[in-house]
């Protein structure tokens, strides 16, 4: 088994404090307490002001768990270690703090990959705290062995296996440090079960820095002037406004730069939020599912600037063909995304707040009324007329936007992944940050309800809502239970098709209709909800949509609606696959 991730080789020498002194120093009257590795894995997770846990017990961490109920942060316990990740995952997202989830060794700690790499590719900071065979048992394939470091280096930003009682709370302090500074994303700490069950001192760790990690959040000032320069002096330019905006808290700064410069702009999956949609100058989705005139701007813009994003393929399409006669402008605090898939006439590397707020000080005040009239002549209108008459089923678009408006704009709206979660994307209207929570990078199925039960136990005073597919929602709909158990008025929107949706989709319009696979059976969602002690109700045509929305918000507990919708509807536009955005697919009548 790999062990060249360690604790005691990664975490540097450096001053410790204890009993809480801002000095770093050891007081000189008080001795170090003596505890169990558990109870120092826990109060070090206490002093990183953790509040909520997720995970599931087993055998390498029932030490761990024997000290949980004398922690100070409170356990909920998910039905699959994946959900666990999943709900740190939502938790993160929607407090902007590091969400935490625990396993045990084997199969426990791989049920969390597809969660670390779902938060690795979307910059989520989450930390992962898993169980290990004891250190005499390592590598001798003992029962629920495996090299969870080994397996998780390439989808965490860093891991750990702890080698000592006294590693263990500057290792879980270094973690927290790295998963929130920089660009965030998940850190995976492996102590084995022995040092759980080991005695030693607790200091309480100081701040670290590590020699080799210093992530660049001060942006160079001539290159944001080179940025400025080239907005001052476009005619049809556009702002890509991406999750970095979020990740950074730069929402007010960026709504005065879009205000001072009269820029329109262009939102990939994940920049969702960062400007309300509401706004003049707020344009839509981009790339593969995005709007017809967001995508003919991309054709004939001619200064592209990128805050935040990473030029994802989705977002993209043919990248030859992407923005073609546009400058582009790329800002991003990871300056290995710069220039990786588009190339870039203005790199500027930086935490997109300092960015933006450097930028207000170099940009000219303007107007764009001219290109911004162009844009809106672009608008698709023939299909915004077609989706409104479907009167044999309920429409997924009047869905979408009912859910935006009954909730005035307001909720958490978490999604799974297919075609509601691009209707979703096009239709609800989001308004305020934080509120759209999405599996972008990845696009892992699943995670609607998961995520929402993270995110309503870190935020229980918003309304929180799911919007999944049938198929989607039977990989975790255990998770019913799990809001049940904890009493989560979480609403669950189930947009119903008898498919596996966007795959059908792509069989429908890429391969002559070869239906392979994608009829899935579902139970009945309404007595499914029932039997786990949640509410349960089904719509069946376009009026009974915002009544029942309203009963659902009206009701305590979790609540699933059962949304019955034609089985053969098609999200549009699309690009297909490896054209250019220029040469989306618009629509296709006959399926109206």
């Amino acid at each position: 088994m790999s062990t060249t991730k360690t604790a005691s080789s990664s975490v540097l020498p450096g001053k410790a404090v204890t009993n809480g002194n801002s000095n770093g120093t050891v007081s000189p009257r008080t001795s170090p307490e003596t505890l169990t590795g558990s109870q120092i894995t826990c109060r070090a997770l206490e002093a990183e002001g953790v509040d909520v846990v997720f995970g599931y017990p087993g055998g390498a961490v029932i030490p761990l768990y024997d000290a949980l109920p004398s922690a100070g942060f409170h356990h909920v316990l998910t039905r699959f270690e994946q959900w666990a990740a999943l709900a740190a995952d939502g938790y993160a997202r929607a407090t902007g703090k590091v969400g935490v989830c625990i396993a045990t060794s084997g199969p426990g700690a791989t049920n969390l990959v597809t969660g670390l790499a779902n938060s690795q590719l979307d910059s989520i900071p989450v930390v992962a705290i898993t169980g290990q065979v004891g250190q005499a048992m390592i590598g001798l394939d003992a029962f629920q062995e495996t090299d969870i470091t080994g397996i998780t280096l390439p989808i965490t930003k860093h891991n750990y296996l702890v080698q000592s009682v006294e590693d263990i709370a500057p290792t879980i302090r270094e973690a927290f440090y790295l998963a929130r500074s920089g660009r965030p994303g998940p850190v995976l700490v492996d102590i084995p079960k022995n040092l759980f069950q080991a005695s030693g001192k607790y200091v309480p760790a100081a701040v670290r820095e590590r020699r080799g990690y210093q992530p660049t959040t001060t942006p160079n000032q001539r290159q944001v002037r080179m940025a400025a320069e080239l907005l001052n002096n476009a005619k049809r330019p556009l702002i890509m406004a991406g999750h970095g905006i979020l990740i950074s808290g730069a929402e007010d700064s960026f709504a005065k730069l879009v205000d001072q410069t009269g820029v329109p702009v262009i939102f990939t999956l994940l920049g969702q939020g960062s400007l309300p949609e509401s706004h003049p100058q707020a344009l839509g989705l981009m790339g593969m599912h995005g709007h017809r005139h967001v995508n003919r701007a991309l054709e004939e813009c001619d200064v592209l600037v990128n805050i935040g994003a990473r030029f994802d393929d989705r977002a993209t399409g043919k990248v030859a063909e992407f923005a073609p006669k546009a400058k582009v402008v790329h800002v991003d605090i990871d300056p290995a995304e710069i220039g990786k898939n588009v190339h870039t006439d203005v790199p500027v590397v930086g935490d997109a707040r300092q960015v933006i707020n450097v930028m207000l000080q170099e940009v000219e005040p303007r107007s764009h009324d001219a290109w911004l009239a162009w844009i809106d002549s672009q608008r698709d209108t023939a299909l915004e007329a077609a989706l409104e008459d479907r009167p044999d089923w309920p429409e997924p678009y009047t869905i979408i936007k009912a859910l935006g408006q009954a909730t005035s704009h307001d909720a958490i709206f978490t999604t799974d992944v297919g075609q509601h979660q691009m209707w979703a994307a096009q239709h609800l209207g989001l308004e305020r940050p934080n509120r759209w929570l999405t599996s972008g990078g990845l696009g892992t199925m699943g995670y609607g309800l998961p995520s929402a039960v993270g995110a309503k136990i870190g935020r229980p005073d918003l309304e929180v809502w799911t919007i999944v597919g049938d198929g989607g929602f039977q990989m975790s709909l255990n998770e019913l239970a799990t809001c049940v158990q904890e009493k989560l008025d979480v609403r669950i929107a189930v947009i119903n098709n008898g498919y596996l949706g966007m795959v059908r989709q792509w069989q429908d319009l890429f391969h002559a209709k070869n239906y392979s696979e994608v009829e899935i059976y579902g139970p009945d969602f309404v007595k499914l909800a029932e039997a786990y002690g949640a509410t349960g109700f089904r719509v069946t045509k376009d009026s009974e949509i915002l009544p029942t929305i309203q009963k659902a918000r009206e009701t305590a507990g979790p609540v699933v609606i059962d949304f019955v919708i034609e089985p053969e509807a098609n999200v549009w536009p699309i690009v297909p696959p490896g054209a250019s955005n220029s040469d989306m697919m618009l629509h296709r009548f006959e399926d109206h």
